[in-house]
């Protein structure tokens, strides 16, 4: 039988784990906040998720506050959203597509779907797909499709299957934002047509594709026989 006393120096041993400057001890108070839930533990999970540097320790924290009951931890986790800091919108985000309660999704400002912070965007768009209902598809993909073009190579190929994963409401705006006379819209657009319609090309190659097309056009340069 676990003590008063017992549970005090469990409680306190994690809390002052998960301020550890040692990533692995960090880790090791994330997974016992998992693995003996306490909603003591909810507040300071959260927090730590807005500022942990280490991947696989944000990983362990949200992992953690899936463990607690929903009714403490989400209305915690939704209030993160707004925050000024784009780690913890980001994690916080994160955190709800783990939960999977597709009821929240009222609550999740749509800002954060063209946040300025492309890791905060990309993880919007990877929890909008799983949590929006299917009467706000096609909303929804308007609203993916309006970010055509943004950043490097890791946020387009997160924005393209985002759009696969969203399935056909997303194939008219795709296919029409392949008309769009700015040429990197025009290629990433072409690029995740290509990789719908052919998954096993990869994003590398479908890029190559587009980039081929939006410049040459899609039969190539006059002469050019297959």
């Amino acid at each position: 039988m676990t003590t008063p006393k017992a549970e005090t120096t469990t409680t306190s041993r994690v809390l002052a784990g998960l301020r550890h400057d040692d990533p692995s001890v960090r880790l090791r108070a994330a997974l016992t906040a998992g693995a003996d839930p306490d909603p003591g533990f909810v507040e300071p999970l959260v927090e730590r998720c807005g500022v942990e540097p280490v991947f696989h320790v944000r990983d362990m924290l949200t992992w953690a506050l899936t463990r607690h009951p929903e009714t403490v931890t989400v209305p915690r986790v939704l209030a993160e959203l707004r925050s000024p800091n784009a780690r913890a919108r980001s994690q916080a985000l994160h955190t709800l597509s783990k939960i999977g309660d597709r009821s929240v999704w009222p609550s999740v400002p749509r800002s954060l779907l063209t946040d300025p912070d492309d890791e905060v965007a990309r993880t919007a768009w990877r929890t909008a797909v799983l949590l929006a209902p299917e009467d706000e598809a096609a909303e929804l993909a308007e609203v993916l499709v309006s970010q055509l073009g943004r950043g490097g190579r890791e946020t387009r190929l997160s924005l393209s299957r985002a759009l696969i994963e969203l399935g056909e409401p997303a194939v008219p705006p795709v296919r029409a934002a392949a008309d769009r006379p700015d040429p990197r819209v025009r290629t990433h657009a072409l690029a995740t047509e290509r990789l719908r319609r052919d998954p096993e090309a990869g994003f590398a190659y479908a890029v190559e594709e587009a980039k081929r097309v939006v410049s040459l056009g899609p039969d190539g340069p006059p002469g050019e026989e297959e």
